[in-house]
């Protein structure tokens, strides 16, 4: 019996101590500030009209350039693997700095995705050559806007207005934007960051709640 005792333990106790901290980092872990105070785009407007701004939400920022017509594949992507779980989120935006160039592209944009999928959700936002690559500067990344203002990686940008990412990505070591282009990276890396993001807020509310 004794044997049987030892064994059993032996067995269960690997299996409980990976239960332990991988709930442990699906419940606790925070999502890493990679960089602090992006400029933000505070007086910049939508194509109705209103005032967008990184304070007080969790957005996904994307710069796509003065052609949406070549990146329809990853505003497909986009808004399949991540904006169609999240979109219920009063806080959660996508924004999407674009050159005024793109204006009438954008609101093309909008009526053909307006079947298909929760395009009101899309905040396209328009600002100068100088302004978009001001803002993306900021960021701080090791990526650069190509012709057009365009880039294919999208940020998520937290509440206070930092750029929230990995600091130890298996495979980039700091990741700092997530490929639109690639269904797998949003699949399994920005959909999992932006899950834990929202988590963390929410039980920030929880425990507001409670003090109140």
């Amino acid at each position: 019996m004794k044997k049987f005792f030892v064994l059993g333990v032996l067995f269960a106790l690997p299996i409980v101590a990976y239960l332990f901290f991988s709930s442990g980092v699906n419940h606790f872990a925070k999502l890493p500030v990679l960089t602090e105070d992006i400029e933000d785009i505070h007086g910049l407007k939508t194509l109705d009209g209103k005032e967008v701004s990184f304070e007080d939400n969790i957005t996904v920022l994307a710069f796509f350039g003065d052609n949406l017509q070549e990146i329809r594949g990853n505003t497909f992507n986009l808004d399949q693997k991540i904006l169609e779980k999240y979109y219920e989120f009063e806080d959660f935006q996508f924004v999407i700095l674009l050159p005024e160039t793109a204006r009438e592209q954008a609101q093309d944009f909008v009526k053909q995705f307006s079947g298909i999928s929760h395009s009101d959700k899309w905040r396209f936002v328009f600002a100068s050559p100088q302004k978009i690559q001001s803002v993306f500067n900021s960021i701080g990344s090791p990526y650069s806007l190509k012709d057009g203002n365009y880039s294919p990686y999208v940020f998520i940008v937290d509440k206070d207005g930092n750029l929230r990412g990995r600091d130890e990505d298996k495979d980039y070591g700091k990741l700092y934007g997530y490929d639109s282009a690639s269904v797998a990276e949003l699949s399994n890396k920005m959909n999992d960051d932006v899950k834990v993001i929202l988590a963390e807020y929410r039980l920030e509310l929880k425990k507001y709640k409670a003090r109140r």
